[in-house]
């Protein structure tokens, strides 16, 4: 715009007086938003108005708003006060205006913002001066014109035959038999003849009569093929039957009269021979009866007397659960609450456990300045030393789950409360795990010392061990991270959700779910090959701290995820929220696995792979044929969701968008908090949630195969047993733990302990040997 402006200066020098006016580029106000780009608002002062004599109340009205005024005289307003004038912020419309004269209408109300506005067409100013009022009138004569009825009755029209003859009469029945026709009658001479009627039987005369029996002759049987019934809708009756247990007493009472004989009538009945005559008959059966109950109860269970003299495989004392060891930190765990365990894959004896404040949301919101100074921990324990941690893992915030990559225990992912996902690499720490300093010698006896015989400063060892990378807050979760799986070595998915063999050999992708009603699926390799450094411009190199490993530099702040699933519900548009998920090929490290089998894979990728992940994106993708890609999500409206993850296009916007959910049960009357397939049968899974507990197998559409009662108290977590199929464990609120052995009783649980008074926050067991397993609490 300058250029221009400074050429109209130089365009623009005065020759005359009429070339003194100058164009302004000046951009009028309009009502142009709301809808009446011909309305311009003005402010008219008191002087403003006596020179075109439009002074508010005298020359103009509300009555007659509309004033007049010639474009010449606005112009020399325009000379005579330049600027000062009230015309000035229209001067463009003015001067653009192809009529002579402009309309000016007073606005008392204010109803565009100031007291007058200009009209900028010549349209718009005819339809304010003259309204088209006889249009009006037309309309209305119309309609009245239209409102009378005239009756015109109806002219008969003779018949004209269209078929409908024919078709009565193929309908019409005709006989197709000629009718069989019989006279009966006596001879002449008997006609009036007297008649006597008697008495005889009938079986001493023979021949004196003929029976003559009915019987269905199948020569003469017809099959009815129409028939007109008149019925009649009415409500559909159902009686249904059902036993149910009630366990929830209720206090309930209800007030009678008895009714009772009068005194006549007692007497009346005692003195009666009929009462004397029962009594007698049923004497001998009520005393035998009598002596039977004295001999027997008749009143206990056979079913259950049954069930206690069966035979079990050992004694009942092996049940019960006992303490083998108890972990305890004396500076980081207070008043905290334990969110997620995971056994080491490779190191025998070494847990991983996640902390948290046990805080409410609005507490977290109340201590958010106090939480931020208290750092949120993994702490790593070994039972060769359960009272001082042998390394503490740094978060961002407090870990709600996480997991070992099957691939390298050595790298951790997790999932935090700010729906952040958090790596860990501890592959420099990995010798100081593997050779734990016990309390003596392996020939010596351990001796545990007491907490006031410890030294202050035995703790200080344990080193903090920061995390490696950390996902976007804008394109992650923005909610509680509430379950997370790494996917199996064997295939890799791409951003429809299509399995293909895994390029790079190690497990490189994630799944995560959240409470904010979304499944993400996420990769740690690099998004596109790494540029190739030229002599000219030299590789810029980022400052990494020395205790944080560079493994995953790439991802740091900017990792999102490569697939974005929702749980839309039928019916409305909002969506399930998933708590936990359950994958078909899920990497369970359920028992020690042989490091040298590692090894070998990290051989067969590379000295170091995750320090290399973008070796293997040149491969060429195989797709895997008929690869399931369904899994099962439990949400927090305790429903089971049966789904798909593979993406699908919008026909309407091309946009990549998730698939609806194969089949859903509300099952559960509360949260689910495990949802977890069978070691031993992969189609096997177990849902645990609110008050009950629910078995399922995959393929079966119709409904859980077993559906437990309701407990006393909500469950809380649970998980399957690792050497016997039948067996799973179940904790509760109270701190008690149900033991569910399936062979042995489906109703109810095979043994019940308590464990601790509080409430059991997650169970996680270890194979101990080929019948025993450790389950840590």
């Amino acid at each position: 715009m300058a250029p221009r402006l400074k050429k109209e200066k130089l365009e623009s020098k005065p020759k005359s007086a009429k070339q003194k006016i100058a164009y302004e580029e000046a951009v009028p106000v309009s009502m142009e938003s709301i809808g009446h780009p011909e309305i311009f608002p003005l402010v008219l002062t008191t002087k403003t108005q006596e020179i075109f004599n439009c002074r508010a109340g005298e020359d103009i009205t509300e009555e007659h708003p509309n004033k007049l005024i010639k474009k010449e005289d606005i112009i020399q307003d325009f000379k005579n006060r330049a600027g000062i004038s009230d015309f000035h912020p229209v001067k463009k419309i003015v001067m653009e205006y192809p009529g002579e004269e402009l309309l000016v209408v007073y606005d008392k109300e204010f109803k565009y913002g100031q007291n007058f506005y200009l009209i900028g067409t010549e349209e718009a100013k005819e339809s304010i001066l003259n309204p088209p009022e006889e249009q009006v009138d037309t309309e209305e004569v119309k309609e009245s014109v239209e409102e009378v009825y005239v009756y015109k009755p109806p002219i008969p029209k003779p018949w004209v035959s269209l078929g409908s003859e024919k078709e009565i009469e193929e309908e019409s029945v005709h006989e197709s038999t000629v009718r069989a026709k019989y006279k009966i009658s006596r001879e002449r001479r008997q006609f009036g003849a007297p008649i006597k009627f008697g008495d005889y039987n009938a079986s001493s005369v023979k021949d004196s009569y003929i029976e003559c029996t009915a019987y269905a002759d199948k020569n003469f049987t017809v099959k009815q093929l129409e028939k007109d019934i008149a019925i009649q809708v009415i409500p559909i009756l159902m009686d249904t039957y059902t036993q149910t247990q009630w366990k929830f007493p209720r206090n309930a009472t209800t007030q009678y009269m008895p009714r009772e004989f009068s005194k006549e009538e007692r007497e009346t009945l005692l003195q009666s021979k009929d009462l004397k005559d029962f009594l007698n008959s049923v004497s001998l059966s009520v005393e035998a009866a009598l002596q039977q109950n004295e001999i027997m109860n008749v009143f206990i269970d056979d079913w259950k007397v049954l069930a206690e003299e069966e035979a079990t495989f050992g004694d009942k004392t092996d049940s019960h659960l006992k303490e083998y060891q108890s972990f305890t930190d004396l500076h980081n765990i207070k008043d905290k609450t334990i969110t997620c365990i995971c056994w080491h894959p490779t190191i025998y004896g070494l847990i991983a456990v996640s902390i948290a404040e046990r805080l409410s949301y609005e507490e977290r919101v109340q201590f958010s300045g106090k939480l931020l100074l208290q750092p949120s921990l993994i702490l790593f324990w070994s039972f060769s030393d359960p009272i001082h941690p042998q390394l503490m893992l740094q978060s961002p915030d407090d870990i709600f789950c996480f997991r070992f990559c099957p691939s390298n225990p050595n790298i951790i992912a997790g999932g935090c409360i700010n729906g952040q996902v958090v790596l860990w690499d501890i592959s420099a720490h990995s010798e100081r795990i593997v050779h734990v300093k016990g309390s003596g010698s392996t020939s010596k006896k351990a001796v545990l010392k007491p907490i006031f015989l410890l030294e202050p400063d035995s703790n200080k060892d344990a080193p903090y061990v920061r995390h490696c990378a950390v996902s976007s807050i804008e394109y992650g979760h923005k909610k509680l991270v509430t379950d997370i799986h790494w996917l199996t070595d064997n295939f890799e998915v791409n951003r429809m959700g299509y399995a293909f063999e895994n390029r790079s050999g190690i497990c490189c992708q994630l799944v995560t779910c959240s409470i904010d009603c979304t499944i993400y699926f996420w990769d740690i390799r690099p998004t596109r090959p790494p540029p190739i450094p030229t002599d000219k411009k030299k590789e810029e190199t980022v400052e990494v701290p020395h205790d944080v490993p560079s493994t995953f530099l790439h991802l740091d702040l900017s990792w999102r995820p490569h697939i974005r699933i929702t749980l839309a519900k039928s019916g409305t548009t909002l969506d399930h929220c998933p708590v936990k998920l359950s994958l078909r090929n899920e990497s369970l490290n359920y028992q020690v696995q042989d490091a040298q089998i590692l090894q070998q894979k990290a051989q067969i990728a590379g000295e170091d792979p995750y320090h290399n992940l973008e070796s293997g994106l040149a491969k060429i993708l195989k797709p895997i044929e008929d690869y399931n890609t369904k899994f099962f999500v439990g949400t927090e409206d305790g429903e089971v969701i049966y789904t798909d993850w593979r993406m699908e296009r919008d026909h309407d916007s091309g946009r990549l968008i998730s698939q609806k959910p194969l089949n859903r049960y509300a099952v559960h009357d509360g949260s689910i908090n495990t949802v977890q397939r069978s070691p031993f049968y992969q189609d096997i899974v177990l849902t645990i949630g609110g008050w009950n507990v629910a078995i399922w197998k995959e393929g079966v559409s119709q409904g859980p195969l077993l559906l437990s009662a309701c407990s006393t108290k909500m469950y809380t977590s649970g998980h399957w047993s690792l050497t016997r199929p039948a067996v799973f464990f179940v904790g509760k609120e109270d701190g008690y733990i149900d033991i569910w052995d399936l062979l042995e009783k489906t109703h109810e649980p095979a043994h019940t302990q308590n464990i601790c008074i509080t409430s059991i926050t997650y169970i996680r067991p270890w194979m101990f040997s080929s019948t025993k397993c450790i389950p840590l609490l």
